[in-house]
């Protein structure tokens, strides 16, 4: 049942009723009836925009006009591409899950570099031989510079776009047990700043591979599975007294720290843990009583694991959702490897997938652009 609430306090319920949704013309002395059907579009365009794409949906089937003006608003999500950064060469592909479509670009600006990130569309990239770290959008060709550092091999991230003002640089750096060294930048900024912060728990690793902004502050996660925690605003590190996650035995074999994958959705904090002998286990923190809870429905929602970072999406067609999409293409381009919740089965079937096996630099995911004529 889907309620709609109109100006002035009209409401009714669509269902599955075979008349014809009507309403009562107060306005009009002698209160005749009049179809919900004549509603002005504009005004019906007002309302379904609200919907969530469910409802949506459900409104488009009540009448020819309500399926005019939800369809003429409705918002189906679009998902990351899968970016494959050749050995050699200049030529880059990006592979479209939804579609099964490659696209090839020509970007002799990323020669020598080395990707860390993705967000909004930007990738940061780092030129090991000159230590040049830099924002690069391969779809509008900008580039946005930062000033020199050494990476090694930790994990970077940024919080958004480098075009905007808030966008904050992350590094974190394992030290010792019990410190780690974390260095942030802006840009146009003239150097990074590095500071030393103590492990509040000195149990815990201080080596993290796994970086996602959200809500204002960095998410870190170990190679044991803690959880720390920066602020970028404040300056303050802090490792959260969250046990790890719980595992079967098995899931710890060789590289098994390469199979987990860490993303956020809408405040949540998700985690997947991968193991090829066993279904992907997927855990969200729950910050109210700060435990980490499996999760047997994503309820709709989309994964999108890779190395270095990992995307989260709603709202996408139907066949999509409820998944997990990792960054293995098979079958000559035709399909993206994924595991269904619903399924409780990869896609396709009867394949061993070690995730800790694969090249974390060979490929990750990235917004796609909004006009496909940038690259076509």
């Amino acid at each position: 049942m889907l309620l709609v609430i109109l100006p002035f306090g009209l409401a009714e319920a669509v269902t599955n009723d075979s008349r014809t949704p009507r309403f009562k013309n107060n306005s009009n002395q002698n209160s005749d009836l009049r179809s919900w059907s004549d509603l002005p579009i504009e005004l019906l365009e007002m309302i379904f925009c609200r919907l969530s794409l469910q409802d949506n949906i459900r409104a488009s089937v009540a009448c020819k006009g309500w399926h005019t003006g939800a369809v003429s608003v409705r918002v189906v999500n679009q998902p990351p591409w899968l970016m494959y950064f050749p050995k050699f060469g200049n030529l880059y592909e990006f592979y479209d899950p939804s579609q099964r479509k490659t696209y090839s670009l020509e970007l002799s600006e990323l020669c020598g570099s080395r990707v860390c990130y993705t967000k909004d569309r930007w990738l940061l990239l780092y030129r090991p031989r000159t230590h040049r770290v830099f924002f690069f959008n391969p779809f509008t060709r900008e580039v946005v510079k930062l000033p020199r550092f050494e990476l090694t091999f930790q994990i970077v991230a940024f919080s958004g776009p480098p075009t905007t003002s808030g966008c904050v640089v992350f590094t974190v750096k394992h030290i010792s047990p019990t410190v780690v060294a974390i260095s942030t930048c802006h840009p146009g900024a003239t150097e990074w700043v590095t500071v030393n912060y103590q492990n509040r728990l000195p149990f815990v690793s201080s080596i993290w591979n796994k970086i996602v902004f959200c809500d204002g502050v960095f998410y870190c996660l170990s190679l044991t599975g803690w959880l720390g925690v920066f602020n970028p605003t404040e300056r303050t590190w802090n490792v959260l007294a969250v046990p790890p996650p719980k595992c079967p035995e098995n899931f710890f074999a060789k590289n098994w720290w390469k199979g987990k994958f860490m993303t956020e959705h809408d405040g949540d904090i998700l985690v997947i843990y991968t193991c090829c002998s066993q279904n992907p286990i997927i855990f969200r923190l729950d910050q109210s009583n700060m435990v980490w809870e499996e999760m047997s429905t994503l309820n709709g929602l989309t994964l999108f694991a890779s190395f270095l970072s990992s995307h989260s999406r709603i709202d996408l067609p139907g066949i999509m959702r409820n998944s997990v999409y990792f960054s293995k293409v098979r079958f000559f381009g035709k399909r993206c490897i994924s595991y269904s919740l619903d399924d409780h089965r990869y896609y396709p079937r009867k394949q061993c997938y070690d995730w800790g096996e694969q090249d974390p630099f060979g490929n990750i995911w990235i917004d796609p652009p909004d006009d496909l004529s940038s690259i076509l």
